[in-house]
């Protein structure tokens, strides 16, 4: 996720992902509480019913672990900044329902403790950062499941791409909703969402691929306990 000041998302040089309040109008604004409210009412239900308790504790550490990982910035082009968003991790890791509560949690905390958002938008921030990321890294990974099997490179690969993915779907919903709110026109504010987290997915994806590699080796019963079977995700 980039991060910029206002002025330079006013000029729509390298907008952010982070929405600060004033940006999206109020349809957008109460659409995205209501989004947000819908999923995360939804994934509490269907958490609750498919993951064991022994999944609970890993949501905490999951969500510990994308927090503090947030605070560290990775140079991008243009002399802009990313860091890791995680839910394509944490849906890898968790299922999707786990993973979109995960980063609730998250992106939250960041709109109270250090104002990355507005309050206002915090319902589309969260539908963004969150709900998206989450379900696109789930159903990538998903789709490419044929080449995870066994692990190796084909792991790799499907992590790394959803991890990328998860990042440009969440860029194109933030340079729509900026679009239908009068703030930039899409012709200005898509290309410049997509080029540029276009790299800052790649990050996304190195993070997201040395994290997981790390814990098959060090801990791999604990992907096993995590892992969410397709049939539980329905």
């Amino acid at each position: 996720m980039m991060s910029l000041g206002v002025p330079a998302l006013e000029a729509v040089a390298g907008p952010a992902l982070h929405i600060p309040d004033g940006f999206l109008s109020a349809p957008v604004s109460l659409a995205g509480w209501a989004a947000m409210i819908v999923a995360v009412v939804v994934a509490a239900r269907r958490a609750e019913r498919t993951m064991s308790d022994r999944a609970v504790p890993l949501m905490g550490v999951m969500a510990a672990f994308i927090f503090a990982a947030q605070m560290m910035n990775f140079p991008v082009a243009g002399g802009t900044s990313g860091h890791l968003l995680g839910g394509a991790l944490a849906a890898i890791l968790l299922g999707p329902w786990a993973a979109i509560i995960v980063m609730t949690a998250v992106v939250g905390l960041q709109a109270l403790l250090f104002q990355d958002g507005g309050l206002v938008v915090l319902g589309a921030n969260v539908v963004n950062m969150g709900v998206l990321t989450a379900l696109t890294g789930w159903g990538t990974f998903r789709l490419l499941g044929p080449i995870t099997r066994g692990g190796g490179v084909g792991y790799i690969v499907a992590a790394g791409l959803a991890a990328w993915l998860s990042v440009e779907v969440s860029a194109i919903a933030t340079a729509l909703q900026l679009a239908v709110s009068g703030t930039s026109p899409l012709s200005v504010a898509l290309p410049a969402m997509v080029g540029v987290h276009a790299l800052i997915g790649i990050g996304e994806a190195i993070v997201t691929v040395a994290a997981l590699s790390f814990i098959r080796v060090t801990s791999p019963g604990l992907v096993a306990s995590a892992a969410v079977t397709p049939e539980a995700v329905r």
